[in-house]
Protein backbone atom coordinates (compact mmCIF):
# COMPACT_ATOMS: atom_id res chain seq x y z
CA UNK A 1 0.00 0.00 0.00
CA UNK A 2 1.54 3.27 -1.53
CA UNK A 3 -0.26 5.20 1.96
CA UNK A 4 -0.10 4.79 5.53
CA UNK A 5 -3.11 2.34 6.61
CA UNK A 6 -4.51 4.87 8.75
CA UNK A 7 -4.67 7.84 5.77
CA UNK A 8 -6.43 4.79 3.37
CA UNK A 9 -9.02 4.45 5.49
CA UNK A 10 -9.23 8.40 6.33
CA UNK A 11 -9.62 8.94 2.35
CA UNK A 12 -12.15 6.25 2.05
CA UNK A 13 -14.31 7.92 4.62
CA UNK A 14 -13.06 11.69 3.17
CA UNK A 15 -15.71 14.63 4.33
CA UNK A 16 -19.03 14.33 3.19
CA UNK A 17 -19.03 17.86 2.09
CA UNK A 18 -16.06 17.77 -0.27
CA UNK A 19 -17.83 14.37 -1.78
CA UNK A 20 -20.95 16.98 -2.48
CA UNK A 21 -18.37 19.50 -3.60
CA UNK A 22 -16.93 17.02 -6.32
CA UNK A 23 -20.43 15.65 -7.14
CA UNK A 24 -21.50 18.98 -7.90
CA UNK A 25 -18.35 19.42 -10.77
CA UNK A 26 -19.42 16.66 -12.28
CA UNK A 27 -23.23 17.94 -12.77
CA UNK A 28 -22.12 21.31 -13.64
CA UNK A 29 -20.00 19.97 -16.65
CA UNK A 30 -23.29 17.73 -17.50
CA UNK A 31 -26.07 20.25 -16.78
CA UNK A 32 -24.14 23.43 -17.11
CA UNK A 33 -23.31 25.57 -14.11
CA UNK A 34 -26.74 27.71 -14.22
CA UNK A 35 -28.26 24.91 -13.64
CA UNK A 36 -26.86 23.22 -10.92
CA UNK A 37 -27.87 24.84 -7.13
CA UNK A 38 -24.47 23.92 -5.05
CA UNK A 39 -25.13 24.35 -1.28
CA UNK A 40 -22.61 21.83 -0.88
CA UNK A 41 -19.47 24.26 0.59
CA UNK A 42 -19.35 26.79 3.24
CA UNK A 43 -17.15 28.58 0.75
CA UNK A 44 -18.15 32.68 1.32
CA UNK A 45 -18.29 34.25 -1.85
CA UNK A 46 -18.86 37.83 -0.92
CA UNK A 47 -15.79 40.03 -2.05
CA UNK A 48 -13.44 41.20 0.49
CA UNK A 49 -14.59 44.46 1.65
CA UNK A 50 -12.62 47.20 -0.04
CA UNK A 51 -10.83 48.06 2.77
CA UNK A 52 -9.07 44.98 2.64
CA UNK A 53 -7.91 45.71 -0.82
CA UNK A 54 -6.85 49.06 -0.34
CA UNK A 55 -4.81 48.07 2.91
CA UNK A 56 -3.15 45.30 0.65
CA UNK A 57 -2.06 47.53 -1.92
CA UNK A 58 -0.76 50.09 0.58
CA UNK A 59 1.48 47.42 2.44
CA UNK A 60 2.70 46.04 -1.04
CA UNK A 61 3.53 49.44 -2.14
CA UNK A 62 5.29 49.97 1.04
CA UNK A 63 7.57 47.29 0.67
CA UNK A 64 9.40 47.47 3.62
CA UNK A 65 12.65 45.24 4.31
CA UNK A 66 12.52 42.14 6.41
CA UNK A 67 8.76 42.63 5.43
CA UNK A 68 8.16 39.03 4.04
CA UNK A 69 10.86 37.26 6.35
CA UNK A 70 10.74 35.02 9.37
CA UNK A 71 9.36 37.21 12.28
CA UNK A 72 8.76 35.31 15.69
CA UNK A 73 6.46 31.92 15.22
CA UNK A 74 3.71 33.56 17.28
CA UNK A 75 3.61 36.44 15.12
CA UNK A 76 4.59 40.22 14.31
CA UNK A 77 4.44 41.59 18.01
CA UNK A 78 2.34 44.81 16.44
CA UNK A 79 0.44 42.37 15.26
CA UNK A 80 -0.50 40.56 18.03
CA UNK A 81 -0.85 43.74 20.28
CA UNK A 82 -3.40 45.23 17.59
CA UNK A 83 -5.44 42.03 17.71
CA UNK A 84 -5.32 41.36 21.67
CA UNK A 85 -6.66 45.08 21.61
CA UNK A 86 -9.44 43.85 19.72
CA UNK A 87 -10.07 40.29 22.17
CA UNK A 88 -10.23 42.06 24.55
CA UNK A 89 -12.78 45.03 23.47
CA UNK A 90 -14.87 41.84 21.87
CA UNK A 91 -14.75 39.85 25.17
CA UNK A 92 -14.51 42.03 27.73
CA UNK A 93 -11.56 40.60 29.12
CA UNK A 94 -7.84 42.93 29.02
CA UNK A 95 -5.42 41.18 26.96
CA UNK A 96 -1.75 41.69 25.95
CA UNK A 97 0.19 40.88 23.35
CA UNK A 98 1.70 38.04 24.81
CA UNK A 99 -1.43 36.02 25.26
CA UNK A 100 -2.35 35.83 21.43
CA UNK A 101 -0.50 33.78 18.67
CA UNK A 102 -1.38 34.44 15.15
CA UNK A 103 -2.35 31.08 13.39
CA UNK A 104 -2.93 29.63 9.55
CA UNK A 105 -6.66 30.13 9.86
CA UNK A 106 -8.77 28.18 12.49
CA UNK A 107 -8.03 24.72 11.33
CA UNK A 108 -4.21 25.19 12.11
CA UNK A 109 -5.25 27.02 15.40
CA UNK A 110 -6.88 24.41 16.61
CA UNK A 111 -4.48 21.68 15.58
CA UNK A 112 -1.80 23.70 17.21
CA UNK A 113 -3.75 23.52 20.49
CA UNK A 114 -4.59 19.69 20.50
CA UNK A 115 -0.68 19.39 19.77
CA UNK A 116 0.32 21.14 22.64
CA UNK A 117 -2.32 19.83 25.41
CA UNK A 118 -3.33 16.44 24.55
CA UNK A 119 -1.75 13.12 25.69
CA UNK A 120 -2.64 9.95 23.90
CA UNK A 121 -5.86 8.87 25.07
CA UNK A 122 -7.00 12.46 26.01
CA UNK A 123 -10.81 13.29 25.50
CA UNK A 124 -12.36 16.32 24.07
CA UNK A 125 -15.77 16.56 24.33
CA UNK A 126 -18.06 18.25 21.73
CA UNK A 127 -21.23 18.90 21.27
CA UNK A 128 -23.38 17.11 18.58
CA UNK A 129 -23.95 17.84 15.17
CA UNK A 130 -20.44 19.37 15.18
CA UNK A 131 -17.99 20.34 12.38
CA UNK A 132 -16.82 16.86 10.93
CA UNK A 133 -13.29 17.38 11.00
CA UNK A 134 -12.59 18.59 14.69
CA UNK A 135 -12.42 14.46 15.37
CA UNK A 136 -9.38 14.57 12.58
CA UNK A 137 -7.74 17.03 14.09
CA UNK A 138 -8.29 15.53 17.66
CA UNK A 139 -6.78 12.54 16.40
CA UNK A 140 -4.12 13.86 14.24
CA UNK A 141 -2.33 14.80 18.02
CA UNK A 142 -3.55 10.86 19.65
CA UNK A 143 -6.77 12.02 21.01
CA UNK A 144 -10.00 11.35 21.35
CA UNK A 145 -13.30 12.98 20.58
CA UNK A 146 -16.50 12.17 22.89
CA UNK A 147 -19.52 13.42 21.35
CA UNK A 148 -22.34 15.30 23.91
CA UNK A 149 -25.85 15.70 22.24
CA UNK A 150 -27.52 19.08 22.19
CA UNK A 151 -31.12 19.70 23.03
CA UNK A 152 -33.45 19.15 20.14
CA UNK A 153 -32.89 23.18 19.15
CA UNK A 154 -29.36 22.13 18.88
CA UNK A 155 -28.71 24.79 21.98
CA UNK A 156 -26.39 23.20 24.51
CA UNK A 157 -27.51 20.52 26.58
CA UNK A 158 -25.24 21.08 30.19
CA UNK A 159 -26.54 17.62 31.50
CA UNK A 160 -25.26 15.68 28.45
CA UNK A 161 -21.78 17.31 28.61
CA UNK A 162 -21.32 17.02 32.60
CA UNK A 163 -22.02 13.31 31.77
CA UNK A 164 -19.39 13.03 29.72
CA UNK A 165 -16.63 14.52 31.32
CA UNK A 166 -13.85 11.94 33.14
CA UNK A 167 -10.56 11.70 34.52
CA UNK A 168 -9.43 11.77 31.06
CA UNK A 169 -11.39 14.64 29.86
CA UNK A 170 -8.62 17.66 28.73
CA UNK A 171 -10.69 19.94 26.79
CA UNK A 172 -14.58 20.53 25.55
CA UNK A 173 -14.78 22.28 21.91
CA UNK A 174 -17.54 24.14 21.25
CA UNK A 175 -18.50 26.61 17.76
CA UNK A 176 -20.62 29.52 18.17
CA UNK A 177 -22.15 30.21 15.76
CA UNK A 178 -22.23 26.88 14.91
CA UNK A 179 -21.60 24.86 12.05
CA UNK A 180 -23.86 22.96 10.44
CA UNK A 181 -26.96 24.19 12.56
CA UNK A 182 -26.46 28.32 12.93
CA UNK A 183 -26.85 28.21 16.73
CA UNK A 184 -26.01 30.74 18.57
CA UNK A 185 -25.03 29.49 22.25
CA UNK A 186 -26.63 31.70 25.05
CA UNK A 187 -25.04 33.32 27.61
CA UNK A 188 -26.70 31.44 30.28
CA UNK A 189 -25.26 28.42 28.99
CA UNK A 190 -22.04 29.86 28.57
CA UNK A 191 -21.77 31.19 32.02
CA UNK A 192 -22.96 26.97 33.34
CA UNK A 193 -20.38 26.25 30.66
CA UNK A 194 -17.84 27.93 32.47
CA UNK A 195 -18.60 27.02 35.63
CA UNK A 196 -18.81 23.33 34.94
CA UNK A 197 -15.01 23.56 33.93
CA UNK A 198 -14.51 25.26 36.54
CA UNK A 199 -15.81 22.73 39.25
CA UNK A 200 -14.36 19.25 37.34
CA UNK A 201 -10.89 20.93 38.02
CA UNK A 202 -11.42 21.73 41.79
CA UNK A 203 -13.00 17.56 42.15
CA UNK A 204 -10.38 16.17 39.88
CA UNK A 205 -7.29 18.09 40.16
CA UNK A 206 -7.04 17.97 36.67
CA UNK A 207 -6.29 20.89 34.02
CA UNK A 208 -9.23 21.18 31.48
CA UNK A 209 -9.76 23.69 29.09
CA UNK A 210 -12.86 25.12 27.45
CA UNK A 211 -11.68 25.81 23.81
CA UNK A 212 -14.06 27.99 21.93
CA UNK A 213 -13.89 28.06 17.31
CA UNK A 214 -15.29 31.30 16.68
CA UNK A 215 -14.69 31.77 12.85
CA UNK A 216 -18.33 32.75 12.44
CA UNK A 217 -18.24 35.15 15.36
CA UNK A 218 -19.22 38.54 13.41
CA UNK A 219 -21.83 37.07 11.05
CA UNK A 220 -24.81 36.82 13.62
CA UNK A 221 -28.48 37.98 12.66
CA UNK A 222 -31.41 40.02 14.28
CA UNK A 223 -29.49 41.47 17.06
CA UNK A 224 -28.05 38.66 18.73
CA UNK A 225 -24.86 38.72 20.11
CA UNK A 226 -22.40 36.02 20.70
CA UNK A 227 -21.23 35.70 24.51
CA UNK A 228 -18.04 36.09 25.77
CA UNK A 229 -16.08 32.49 26.65
CA UNK A 230 -13.37 34.62 28.45
CA UNK A 231 -15.70 36.60 30.48
CA UNK A 232 -17.08 33.33 31.90
CA UNK A 233 -14.29 30.93 32.16
CA UNK A 234 -10.38 31.85 33.11
CA UNK A 235 -9.58 28.22 31.14
CA UNK A 236 -10.72 29.11 28.14
CA UNK A 237 -9.33 29.51 25.16
CA UNK A 238 -10.46 31.48 21.78
CA UNK A 239 -9.71 30.53 18.29
CA UNK A 240 -11.13 32.12 15.28
CA UNK A 241 -10.01 32.89 11.84
CA UNK A 242 -10.75 35.60 9.15
CA UNK A 243 -11.97 33.67 6.71
CA UNK A 244 -15.76 34.57 6.49
CA UNK A 245 -15.48 37.78 8.53
CA UNK A 246 -13.09 39.58 5.76
CA UNK A 247 -14.40 36.69 2.98
CA UNK A 248 -10.64 35.29 2.76
CA UNK A 249 -10.44 31.71 3.29
CA UNK A 250 -7.96 30.78 0.90
CA UNK A 251 -5.82 33.42 2.59
CA UNK A 252 -5.90 31.34 5.87
CA UNK A 253 -5.02 33.51 8.36
CA UNK A 254 -7.02 33.47 12.16
CA UNK A 255 -5.42 33.97 15.77
CA UNK A 256 -5.39 31.76 19.25
CA UNK A 257 -6.27 33.90 22.26
CA UNK A 258 -5.82 32.63 25.85
CA UNK A 259 -6.94 33.83 29.17
CA UNK A 260 -4.45 35.92 30.79
CA UNK A 261 -5.68 33.99 33.98
CA UNK A 262 -5.52 30.07 32.19
CA UNK A 263 -3.38 27.89 35.38
CA UNK A 264 -0.09 28.52 33.73
CA UNK A 265 -0.79 30.57 31.23
CA UNK A 266 2.67 30.97 30.52
CA UNK A 267 3.31 27.31 30.28
CA UNK A 268 0.78 26.80 28.08
CA UNK A 269 1.62 29.74 26.23
CA UNK A 270 5.08 28.18 25.32
CA UNK A 271 3.80 24.89 24.05
CA UNK A 272 1.43 26.98 21.53
CA UNK A 273 4.44 28.66 20.49
CA UNK A 274 6.97 25.61 19.51
CA UNK A 275 4.17 23.18 18.67
CA UNK A 276 3.41 26.16 15.91
CA UNK A 277 6.81 25.81 14.89
CA UNK A 278 7.01 21.90 14.88
CA UNK A 279 3.98 20.97 13.04
CA UNK A 280 5.25 23.23 10.09
CA UNK A 281 3.24 26.25 10.10
CA UNK A 282 6.38 27.66 11.12
CA UNK A 283 4.20 31.01 11.43
CA UNK A 284 0.81 32.51 9.77
CA UNK A 285 1.29 34.30 6.75
CA UNK A 286 3.46 37.81 7.26
CA UNK A 287 1.59 40.03 4.62
CA UNK A 288 -1.69 38.73 5.64
CA UNK A 289 -0.93 39.29 9.36
CA UNK A 290 0.44 42.69 8.76
CA UNK A 291 -3.03 43.01 6.90
CA UNK A 292 -5.57 41.94 9.53
CA UNK A 293 -3.94 44.26 12.08
CA UNK A 294 -5.01 47.12 9.93
CA UNK A 295 -8.21 46.04 9.35
CA UNK A 296 -10.03 45.05 13.21
CA UNK A 297 -13.41 45.73 13.47
CA UNK A 298 -13.65 45.43 9.54
CA UNK A 299 -16.06 42.76 8.08
CA UNK A 300 -18.11 41.93 5.12
CA UNK A 301 -21.99 42.94 4.99
CA UNK A 302 -23.61 40.56 7.03
CA UNK A 303 -27.15 41.94 5.93
CA UNK A 304 -26.26 40.49 2.65
CA UNK A 305 -26.24 36.88 4.19
CA UNK A 306 -29.32 37.90 6.45
CA UNK A 307 -31.00 38.61 3.48
CA UNK A 308 -30.52 35.07 1.54
CA UNK A 309 -30.72 33.48 5.34
CA UNK A 310 -34.67 34.76 5.51
CA UNK A 311 -35.18 33.99 1.64
CA UNK A 312 -34.36 30.49 1.71
CA UNK A 313 -35.90 30.47 4.86
CA UNK A 314 -39.14 31.51 3.27
CA UNK A 315 -39.05 29.34 0.34
CA UNK A 316 -38.06 26.29 2.34
CA UNK A 317 -40.94 27.08 4.62
CA UNK A 318 -43.50 27.26 1.54
CA UNK A 319 -42.12 24.05 0.31
CA UNK A 320 -43.24 22.44 3.33
CA UNK A 321 -39.64 21.85 4.99
CA UNK A 322 -38.44 21.81 8.72
CA UNK A 323 -36.01 23.56 10.50
CA UNK A 324 -34.72 25.44 13.52
CA UNK A 325 -34.21 29.08 12.51
CA UNK A 326 -30.48 29.86 12.46
CA UNK A 327 -29.01 32.85 13.72
CA UNK A 328 -25.87 33.21 12.86
CA UNK A 329 -23.45 31.47 10.41
CA UNK A 330 -24.94 31.10 6.82
CA UNK A 331 -26.49 27.27 7.38
CA UNK A 332 -29.57 25.93 7.65
CA UNK A 333 -29.61 22.46 9.05
CA UNK A 334 -32.73 21.29 7.79
CA UNK A 335 -34.75 18.06 8.60
CA UNK A 336 -34.78 15.37 5.86
CA UNK A 337 -38.64 14.39 5.08
CA UNK A 338 -37.48 10.74 5.01
CA UNK A 339 -34.88 9.14 7.83
CA UNK A 340 -32.39 8.64 5.94
CA UNK A 341 -30.67 11.58 5.13
CA UNK A 342 -28.54 10.26 3.08
CA UNK A 343 -30.89 9.07 0.40
CA UNK A 344 -32.42 12.18 0.65
CA UNK A 345 -29.37 14.46 -0.77
CA UNK A 346 -29.23 11.30 -3.17
CA UNK A 347 -32.81 12.42 -3.81
CA UNK A 348 -32.07 16.23 -4.27
CA UNK A 349 -29.44 15.61 -6.45
CA UNK A 350 -31.77 14.08 -9.45
CA UNK A 351 -33.28 18.17 -9.20
CA UNK A 352 -29.34 19.12 -9.43
CA UNK A 353 -29.76 20.80 -5.82
CA UNK A 354 -26.45 19.50 -4.01
CA UNK A 355 -26.75 19.67 -0.09
CA UNK A 356 -24.82 17.91 2.74
CA UNK A 357 -26.25 15.23 4.79
CA UNK A 358 -26.18 15.46 8.42
CA UNK A 359 -24.79 12.25 9.24
CA UNK A 360 -21.52 13.94 7.84
CA UNK A 361 -21.88 16.09 10.95
CA UNK A 362 -23.15 13.89 13.32
CA UNK A 363 -26.56 14.63 12.77
CA UNK A 364 -28.75 11.64 10.87
CA UNK A 365 -31.98 12.94 9.77
CA UNK A 366 -30.95 16.05 8.74
CA UNK A 367 -28.88 18.01 5.79
CA UNK A 368 -27.31 21.23 5.52
CA UNK A 369 -27.72 23.76 3.32
CA UNK A 370 -24.85 26.28 2.53
CA UNK A 371 -26.73 29.99 1.96
CA UNK A 372 -23.23 31.37 0.68
CA UNK A 373 -24.40 31.67 -2.49
CA UNK A 374 -26.22 34.66 -5.08
CA UNK A 375 -29.93 35.25 -4.48
CA UNK A 376 -30.69 34.41 -8.47
CA UNK A 377 -29.27 30.90 -7.32
CA UNK A 378 -31.61 30.48 -3.97
CA UNK A 379 -34.54 32.39 -5.90
CA UNK A 380 -34.17 29.60 -8.58
CA UNK A 381 -33.43 26.94 -6.34
CA UNK A 382 -36.60 26.97 -4.14
CA UNK A 383 -38.79 25.47 -6.65
CA UNK A 384 -36.46 22.14 -6.79
CA UNK A 385 -36.71 21.44 -3.10
CA UNK A 386 -40.43 21.75 -3.71
CA UNK A 387 -40.59 19.43 -6.72
CA UNK A 388 -38.31 16.98 -4.63
CA UNK A 389 -40.40 17.18 -1.76
CA UNK A 390 -43.19 16.44 -4.01
CA UNK A 391 -42.18 13.62 -5.87
CA UNK A 392 -40.97 12.04 -2.58
CA UNK A 393 -44.31 12.16 -1.53
CA UNK A 394 -45.89 11.18 -4.81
Amino acid sequence: MPVAAKISDSVGKSSWIRKMFEEGLRLKAQFGEENVFDFSLGNPDLSPPVEFTDTLKALIEKNERGAHGYMPNAGFDGVREAIAARVSKEQGVDLQGKHVITSCGAAGALNVIFKTILNPGDEVIVPRPYFVEYGTYIDNHRGLIVLADTNPDFSLNIGNIRAALNERTRAVLINSPNNPTGRVYSEDDIKALGALVKEHMESTGRIIYLVSDEPYREIVYDGIRVSSILKHCTQAIVVTSYSKTLSVAGERIGYIAVHPECVEADVLLSGLILSTRILGFVNAPALMQRAVARLTGVSVNVNIYKKRRDLLMEGLKFAGYDFVKPEGAFYIFCKSPIPDDVAFVAHLQKFNVLTVPGSGFGGAGYFRIAYCVSENVIQRAVPKFKEALEALRS
